[in-house]
């Protein structure tokens, strides 16, 4: 079984059935409960809200990198939510890197190779 922990992503259900996605605020190891903040729901009115659910009805999700420009918006925004300071400077330095690769690989495409210039100097 997996262990969940404070700060853990997870997904689950609550105890009136609700599925819900977000991550874990705080965790009852004695009555083996946790309090996640919703960020997903079925029940729309949950979420943005903490709510208490049986730790053995969640499950930690793996943790995964994003490349794509949009997931890092979404995460930023997250972050700020959240009011995370140091995961808001770090997913806004990687959405730098994205931004400089990409307008690195544009203007290297800007300029296709000429075939012409190769020509004069071997005739």
């Amino acid at each position: 079984m997996d262990r969940v922990e404070v700060g853990d992503w997870v997904k689950g259900k609550t105890r009136n059935g609700e599925l819900i996605y977000g991550y874990i605020e705080t965790a009852n190891p004695l009555q083996e409960t946790v309090k996640i903040k919703v960020m997903d729901s079925d029940n729309k009115e949950i979420i943005g809200k903490t709510v208490e659910t049986l730790k053995h009805w969640v499950k930690r999700l793996p943790i995964s990198t994003f490349e794509d420009e949009e997931q890092i918006k979404a995460l930023i925004d997250l972050a700020l939510q959240t009011k995370d300071e140091s995961w808001f400077m770090e997913l806004s330095t990687k959405l730098k890197e994205i931004k400089q690769v990409a307008q690195d690989g544009k203007k290297k495409n800007d300029n296709p190779p000429s075939f012409k210039a190769d020509r004069e100097h071997t005739a």
